[in-house]
């Protein structure tokens, strides 16, 4: 687990930078998933649990998570095999800023 975190460590660091790239195409679609995000959460919180809510809100934005995924992949500095290796903790921390949690991570 540990080598598979510190290999991982450079693209993190590139997969941080790209939401702050709101004109890139991987920052239009990170900003289109957060939006979907954050409005699917919204709508399940008025009728279930926070944790609920956030689990709900990512599978409701699976597609526009994927299109930021792909968009990240086709990138120069990433290749899908970087992606893959960091979505999990990339879903993770969007279902924690859902709930108000803060995750210590490089992400």
């Amino acid at each position: 687990m540990r080598r598979v975190l510190l290999a991982g460590l450079p693209a993190i660091a590139l997969l941080a930078a790209f939401p702050a790239q709101a004109e890139s195409p991987e920052g239009v679609r990170h900003a289109a998933w957060q939006t979907c995000l954050d409005e699917a959460f919204s709508e399940q919180i008025r009728t279930t649990s926070r944790s609920f809510a956030a689990t709900k809100a990512v599978s409701v934005c699976q597609d526009r998570e994927d299109a930021y995924l792909g968009a990240l992949a086709a990138s120069p500095l990433l290749d899908g095999e970087d992606v893959a290796r960091i979505r999990p903790a990339l879903v993770a921390r969007a279902r924690d800023r859902l709930m108000g949690e803060r995750r210590f991570s490089a992400l």
